[in-house]
């Protein structure tokens, strides 16, 4: 009887391991004769397995950034008051505002700190001292072409961050000749016809956004300046519109998918081709007809189309376009932003206002129908230039400055020494390096008379001030800026009087890719009599 309770408990056994004809194993994965789903244990299976690649990804997040470095590796934020979770926190909290984090993180941790970001280590430095290797690295040490990559549909193919060295030194010389002081001084004219021009619309009285004002302003000198009068005087309409729809291509989600497609894209790559297609005539008709008078020839259309490489290959027409969209992106935001800027600070404090009245009526007394000239603007305006100064440094509109590590980078900051590894990307940021109180004196007040003779604050350290970058990448196209935009403003402030709607500032827009203000930017205005 023990042998057949025996054998029947074995039967039983077999019968709950084994599986009924035509079903397969629970477990693995099988489906039944009707396509059956799989069993309960599967789906637990998965979701274990999901589980466990997802913490998996998350602690190497959280551990991996740590063991770069070494000991000399800068320290590693990740915690974040925004979210408790860690690395997840930071992220978010650069999301909503990258100035505010790098501030805190700067202030808890001291001028150098990388913060993980997905799969990438982003290493701030902050402070003069910090800052200096940024400055003074070779591109074969910190990179600029893997940072800026996403730049290509905007510019094309072969332009700048997608040239070749040898290429890219020709196409940065071009540029540097088209902006040499010869030049600004015929520049300067054209500036101030061009905003007399615009002035004239206005009327007697009224009331304006100066920002937007300002923004078609700046197109229109630029466009003067850098296409030669035939583009000004009979494409403009086209070109301005086809760059909108460059401009309003460039999105967050560019930077890390350039290529997405998305509406803003492909009205982005359609403006792109018709750009190319509408200089691609203007340089034609100006190469057939060489007598007719296109322009003064000082423009800078003029100056790329005889560019050719050092292996004696011409410059493609694409590739002429591709430099002067370049050329209007760098200047554009720049010059509209901060003479928006620098005219509202001005008007907000009374005395700054009365002051800089006071300085063009100096500079026009013997004549106040005198033409703007060059070496006015350079020097006989230092209040006008300092407040432009000063506005750059409060509101700069490039709020993070970026290069990828090739190699290992050593910095020394605050009496320690720091080892920032290959692979890095290391970024500064001239809206928290230029308020740091023990460089800039009262950081947050609007104080142009930090720069002039006594002070001098900007020349503390070689890499305090950054309003236009500074070491071997220091814009080259600030003197244009500087002159663009105080010839601008020396015509407005002479032609009317004016004063703001709202009884404070706008604030700062650090959700824009290129940051300007954000707000009420209205003026009424009044034309002068005298």
């Amino acid at each position: 009887r023990s042998k057949k309770r025996n054998d029947r408990r074995n039967k039983n056994e077999e019968a709950m391991t084994l599986p009924r004809r035509g079903t397969a194993p629970v477990g693995f994965g099988g489906l039944g004769p009707a396509g059956s789903s799989v069993g309960p244990s599967d789906s637990l299976l998965v979701s274990l397995t999901l589980l466990a690649a997802l913490s998996l990804a998350y602690l190497a997040l959280v551990f991996r950034p740590r063991t770069k470095g070494g000991r000399s590796g800068p320290p590693v934020v990740t915690s974040s008051p925004v979210v408790g979770v860690p690395v997840v926190g930071t992220i978010l909290e650069f999301g909503r505002s990258p100035v505010k984090m790098v501030k805190r993180c700067y202030d808890e941790f001291g001028p150098v700190f990388t913060v993980p970001f997905f799969h990438k280590r982003l290493t701030f430095l902050i402070g003069p001292e910090a800052q200096e290797p940024f400055f003074k690295a070779s591109d074969e040490v910190l990179s600029q072409n893997e940072v800026y990559g996403f730049m290509k549909p905007v510019f094309g193919p072969g332009i700048v961050y997608d040239a070749s060295k040898k290429n890219r030194q020709v196409q940065f010389q071009s540029m540097a000749n088209g902006l040499r002081t010869a030049r600004l001084k015929g520049y300067t004219a054209k500036i101030e016809r061009e905003t007399r021009q615009y002035l004239q619309t206005w009327g007697d009285s009224g009331e304006l956004d100066l920002f937007h004002a300002l923004s078609e302003l700046t197109i229109l000198t630029s466009s003067r300046c850098l296409h030669g009068d035939d583009v000004r005087e009979n494409l403009f309409k086209e070109v301005s519109e086809l760059y909108h729809d460059l401009d309003q291509g460039l999105t967050p989600l560019t930077v890390f998918f350039p290529n997405a497609p998305t509406a803003a894209h492909r009205k982005r790559d359609a403006a792109r081709g018709k750009m190319v297609e509408l200089f691609s005539k203007v340089i034609k008709n100006r190469r057939d007809n060489p007598g007719a008078k296109h322009s003064d020839g000082t423009d800078i259309l003029s100056i790329f189309m005889d560019v050719k490489y050092k292996d004696g290959s011409p410059i493609t027409d694409e590739q002429v376009t591709g430099l002067l969209i370049a050329l209007l992106f760098a200047g554009q935001h720049t010059s509209c932003i901060t003479s928006t800027w620098t005219s509202l600070f001005i008007l907000n404090d009374p005395s700054i206002m009365k002051r800089i009245d006071e300085e063009q009526e100096g500079v026009f007394a013997s004549d106040p129908d005198a033409a703007v000239d060059y070496k006015m603007v350079n020097e006989s305006m230092p209040l006008l230039h300092n407040s432009m100064k000063e506005a750059l440094r409060l509101c700069p509109p490039l709020i993070l400055l970026i290069r990828q590590a090739l190699k290992e980078v050593k910095v020394r900051a605050a009496g320690k020494d720091y080892t920032i590894p290959k692979g890095d990307m290391v970024l500064i940021s001239p809206s928290v390096g230029m308020r740091i109180p023990e460089v800039f004196e009262d950081p947050d007040a609007f104080d142009p008379d930090r720069f002039g003779p006594g002070r001098e604050e900007d020349k503390s350290s070689p890499y305090a001030y950054m309003g236009f970058g500074g070491g071997m990448h220091s814009c080259m196209g600030q003197n244009f800026a500087f002159v663009q935009v105080k010839t601008i403003l020396s015509v407005l402030f002479r032609e009317f009087e004016m004063e703001m709607v709202s009884e404070t500032m706008p604030d700062i827009d650090y959700e824009a890719m290129v940051v300007g203000p954000k707000g009420d930017c209205r003026v009424r205005y009044k034309r002068r009599r005298n």
